[in-house]
């Protein structure tokens, strides 16, 4: 098997009611005029583009590090994956590795200078992409600081370490039943704790 002309194809549809076949025999009859040689076919169906992780696709990415095809072919770009940066970084990989990717009806060929090009201006879209959204968290921040929000994890239950370091008891605010929970190592329990959802309980009978 001459190495430099095997090629893996990519199918991916995104419900069950849909088919591959014809992302398939358009991707073989292209290959084949190519005078490339398939090796595998890798298809995901009933799977969603925005899934980093797919179990055809897990497999191919496996196996071009093992070098065991030089090209990927796929239909369309956005078959092989929607998100801008797992995008990015799988192609980063592939051509690390050694494989050129090649999208039939996108007319992207990476194993060619204009194409090279292309996932350059990829990789320049998705680091802007990525500061922009790095840039509106830190707005949201400053936003939630000036109008005096409490940023991070709420306290579990609205506890108090203080308290429970002073008195070995955790306090609870008003809107957690108004009670002071007590350990279960600690006796008597505390009074002023009753269980909202507990039935009602009914007057002791006076003694005989």
């Amino acid at each position: 098997m001459e190495k430099g002309n095997r090629v893996a194809i990519y199918g991916r549809v995104s419900t069950g009611e849909q088919s591959v076949d014809m992302q398939v025999s358009e991707l073989t009859d292209y290959a084949q005029n190519r005078g490339w040689l398939i090796v595998d076919r890798y298809l995901d169906c009933g799977v969603s583009g925005s899934k980093e992780s797919r179990p055809a696709l897990n497999r191919l990415m496996n196996d071009a590090r093992q070098r065991k095809f030089d090209i990927l072919l796929v239909w369309k770009i956005d078959r092989f994956g929607r998100s801008l940066k797992h995008l990015v970084n799988s192609l980063a990989e592939l051509e690390e590795v050694g494989v050129a990717f090649v999208s039939l009806r996108d007319s992207l060929d990476l194993s060619s200078p204009a194409g090279r090009l292309m996932a350059q201006l990829l990789g320049a879209i998705s680091e802007i992409e990525r500061s922009l959204i790095t840039e509106r968290v830190r707005a949201g921040i400053r936003n939630g600081r000036s109008k005096g929000r409490r940023l991070g994890r709420p306290r579990l239950g609205g506890g108090s370490r203080q308290n429970f370091a002073s008195t070995g008891k955790w306090c609870v605010s008003e809107r957690h039943f108004g009670a002071t929970w007590d350990f279960p190592w600690q006796r008597p329990p505390c009074p002023a704790f009753q269980n909202p959802l507990a039935p009602a309980t009914s007057a002791a009978s006076p003694s005989h």
